[in-house]
């Protein structure tokens, strides 16, 4: 007999198997990843997602080609961007480069600074909208605490 301890882990079934089933063979079980719970969530509801910017930047080429009534051929064409690849940019499935983005924006009549403040504002937009229905707070412009959301205090008045 040898005292050497086998390499192998030992993995012990939580729930006991069906005498019919053989038990699965025994792998390492990855490490569990802890939960990431926002401040002020409880565990009742999954925070919501927050858009990634390739998704909100596309959202506003596309926006913007529909308003003018331009086919996807035709900005491509105007950017010399594959047509393709622009579609890919406009869905969200591409993250494109600040070069390929200024050149779709031009295509469009728009500043890079244009597209980007865009894209920010249906960001505030989107995600003013998840903060404030997860404290019960009305989105409304005309609601009395919906200048009270975490910008930093930034607060823009027309």
């Amino acid at each position: 007999m040898t005292n050497q301890a086998s390499n192998e882990a030992r993995v012990l079934p939580l729930r006991p198997q069906p005498a019919d089933r053989p038990a699965p063979p025994q792998r390492r079980a990855p490490a569990p990843r802890p939960a990431v719970i926002p401040p002020g969530r409880g565990s009742t509801a999954p925070a919501p997602r927050e858009p990634l910017w390739r998704d909100l930047v596309g959202e506003v080429l596309r926006n913007e080609r529909l308003t003018q009534e331009r086919t996807l051929k035709d900005v491509a064409d105007a950017a010399r961007i594959s047509m393709p690849y622009l579609s890919e940019v406009e869905r969200g499935r591409k993250e494109a480069s600040s070069e390929v983005l200024a050149a779709a924006a031009h295509a469009l009549g728009l500043s890079l600074g244009d597209l980007l403040a865009r894209a920010h504002g249906e960001l505030v937009r989107i995600t003013s909208r998840h903060t404030a229905a997860g404290r019960g707070v009305s989105a409304s412009p005309h609601s009395s605490r919906a200048s009270h959301t975490s910008h930093g205090g930034l607060c823009l008045a027309a």
